[in-house]
């Protein structure tokens, strides 16, 4: 089958288009034919050789994807070969087929895209596990997002206010500020002329936000915690501003604030899969009936994934770059 490769790390170049063994079947998953996948930030690292899959994992990029059950595994029910399905992944999506333990699963019904069906796995996890159910976000409160006009970002705007919290987005440029703007951010933040804390605090007239949700890491963590309002949680996805910093514990301690950090990929089998199953009750109704909307800013053949991953370093994109495996893609 063909696949996208990193016979050596570097840059966008170093992507190479292959052709590898397809993957056999275990029990308990099944094989799925890729139609769509999505460029996350975590393939960008790994091929830069940052980070490496978790232990047993494809070296094939690509964490989420969209596309239709060709195979069963053993042991496997509630699943039909020809079933539309996304899924979210440990890697593999950069290539014709994967295996996807079925925990893994979300069905998609036949009048929802399968392009854009690839766009939603990895952020509407990523942002449920991190801000709902790590940083406990609650109706009334306030979010602050850093990245709005990110894929990331993009679901956590419209989560945030479909779940009856306010949000507050940092962006780059007036372009994004405008689209976070439309789709449904309370308060725009550009972080290039205003300081986030300062602003933050105008918002919230005085108290902080209750959730920050942070992919910069080291380089905005004192700030992070200054911009949080009494118990209020950061919740760190990223490391784009560095990985070690100091932290005032006795800031923490007296004004009951958390600091929590995860990463998606290097979650556990059964975590994932406890991840994906509260998606599928409690975001995907939302996906269903609209609420919730894939932001694809464009898709690229797969031999373009290279091109894909550096509109992502460049901030080029608003949303999520997709990768057209399948030729009707």
């Amino acid at each position: 089958m063909r696949a996208i490769t990193i016979p050596t790390p570097g840059g966008p170049d170093a992507l190479v288009i292959d052709e590898v063994e397809a993957p056999q079947v275990p029990a308990g998953s099944v094989l799925v034919k890729i139609h769509t996948a999505g460029i996350n930030r975590a393939d960008v690292l790994q091929r830069q050789g940052f980070y490496d899959p978790p232990a047993g994992a494809t070296r094939v990029p690509g964490l989420e994807v969209s596309g239709t059950i060709t195979e069963l595994g053993e042991g496997v029910t509630g699943w039909e070969v020809g079933q539309r399905v996304a899924a979210l992944l440990s890697g593999g999506g950069y290539a014709e087929y994967v295996d996807v333990p079925v925990g893994q699963l979300l069905p998609v019904p036949d009048d929802m895209d399968l392009r854009d069906a690839a766009a939603l796995p990895e952020v509407l996890c990523t942002v449920w596990s991190n801000v709902f159910m790590g940083a406990r976000l609650q109706a009334g409160e306030c979010l602050l997002v850093h990245g709005g006009g990110s894929g990331i970002g993009t679901a956590a705007i419209q989560l945030a206010r479909t779940f009856g919290a306010h949000v507050a987005v940092t962006v780059g440029s007036e372009r994004k500020a405008e689209f976070c703007r439309e789709l449904g951010a309370d308060a725009v933040i550009d972080y290039t002329t205003e300081d986030f804390v300062e602003r933050i605090k105008e918002i919230t007239d005085g108290r902080g936000a209750d959730v920050v949700f942070d992919i910069i890491g080291a380089k905005y963590l004192e700030r992070n915690i200054t911009a949080l309002a009494l118990d209020g949680r950061l919740t760190i996805i990223g490391l784009q501003g560095g990985r070690k910093a100091e932290i005032d514990l006795g800031a923490l301690m007296t004004q009951r604030k958390t600091v929590m950090a995860a990463t998606l990929r290097a979650r556990p089998g059964e975590q994932k899969a406890a991840i994906v199953q509260e998606v599928a009750s409690t975001v995907w109704p939302r996906v269903l009936d609209g609420s919730v909307k894939p932001i694809v800013h464009t898709v690229l053949p797969l031999a373009e994934a290279g091109r894909g991953q550096a509109m992502l370093e460049n901030g080029e994109s608003i949303g999520k770059v997709l990768l057209a495996v399948e030729e009707d893609a």
